[in-house]
């Protein structure tokens, strides 16, 4: 029977947890780990309660107390589990509405990139931990996939792919384009296609029966209208469709973020468990690559060359912040260090009331997840 790992109890690993189980398929092995041993408990009860009432033999438990976040090469030992999939950050991605300060102020004018020590730390650790217990379980990463893998990959970490953000969009777009078979839809696709593009900035692009769509905006409109923590509804059956494919080698067509380690996201195959590009005819590697790493710059980031760059309107808004300190961003390898910084400068922004002067806020820029 394979084994599945959630690292997270909120709002996408719950809708994760409750696609899965209703998922087809076949037997299916869920372990729940989260900061806390009672939300854990919880999250794999409802979960298990509605597979058993869907009659689907997908089965959730909760990992023991003391087995929780902290420590994931203890969670990897004792579930060994075919799949990871991690689902938490540090990083609230409601923060913004639920308690505003000067922080969500900067990440806004920002741009969300800038949250990238939060939504790669437990990625990171749970990649090491994979590879320190010896265990051939892939790892799907659901925090910011499309500049959190290529962290990873340039730290030197196996993750096979992301999941939500592209997954998402091309679920989105069959939808408004009422396309059944998914193999017959390509959709390159970043995680700041979320949001619409500003005028001349790249849109997300579509292929239908390798014929690019024109006004793929018009086919978005409904998607992007809708609250987030609402469409994690859809990202988490997106999410579930990968897993159960991978897991049960079924076939799949989709699009996700980050695989092995690309920047943005790209169409995908999966077949016997196996994860390859899907690019439609006349679109090399190379360009689509390209082409997200110009789209991706609206969050305010680049990851080349082993480091972690910022675009002019990052800089200039930590300038205004007063965090100079951080304008030339930072190598993969002082990721620790930076989170650190990062923390610090959350914590002085939090005590401020948001609409604070001195930093600019950018209206419809900066929310998102991954």
């Amino acid at each position: 029977m394979p084994r599945l790992l959630v690292l997270g109890t909120g709002s996408l690993a719950t809708a994760v947890c409750c696609a899965l189980a209703h998922a087809p398929g076949g037997d299916l092995q869920v372990t729940v780990a989260g900061r806390s041993a009672r939300a854990a408990a919880e999250l794999a009860h409802v979960a298990g309660v509605r597979a058993h009432s869907a009659a689907v033999p997908v089965t959730f438990d909760a990992a023991p107390a003391g087995q929780q976040l902290q420590d994931p090469q203890q969670l990897v030992a004792q579930a060994a589990p075919d799949l990871v999939l991690v689902c938490a950050s540090s990083h609230s991605p409601w923060e913004r509405e639920r308690t505003p300060s000067a922080w969500t102020d900067l990440v806004t004018a920002a741009g969300f990139g800038l949250t990238l020590p939060f939504q790669a730390d437990l990625a990171v650790r749970a990649v090491r931990a994979v590879a320190a217990t010896g265990s051939s379980a892939q790892v799907v990463n659901a925090c910011f996939p499309d500049a959190v893998n290529p962290v990873l990959d340039a730290l030197g970490l196996r993750v096979l792919c992301g999941v939500g953000n592209a997954g998402l969009v091309a679920a989105s777009l069959a939808h408004a384009l009422e396309v059944d078979d998914t193999a017959r839809l390509r959709v390159l696709a970043h995680h700041v296609h979320l949001a619409p593009p500003g005028t001349g900035e790249d849109e997300a692009r579509v292929w239908l029966d390798d014929t690019e769509v024109a006004d793929p905006a018009r086919y978005l409109a409904r998607m992007r209208q809708t609250p987030r923590e609402r469409l994690n509804l859809v990202t988490g059956q997106t999410a579930a469709r990968v897993i159960t494919a991978l897991l049960h080698g079924m076939d799949l067509d989709t699009s996700v973020p980050g695989p092995w380690g690309l920047p943005g996201g790209y169409p995908v195959r999966v077949r016997e468990g196996r994860l390859e590009l899907a690019l439609p005819a006349g679109l090399s590697r190379s360009a689509a690559t390209a082409w997200n790493r110009r789209a991706g710059a609206r969050d305010g980031i680049e990851v080349i060359d082993g480091m972690v760059r910022f675009t002019d309107r990052v800089r200039n808004a930590l300038r205004l912040a007063g965090a100079d300190e951080w304008v030339d961003g930072f190598p993969v390898q002082d990721l620790d260090s930076a989170r650190t910084r990062l923390t610090a400068l959350r914590t002085r922004l939090r005590s401020l009331p948001a609409g604070e002067p001195t930093v600019p806020v950018a209206s419809g820029l900066g929310r998102g997840r991954a």
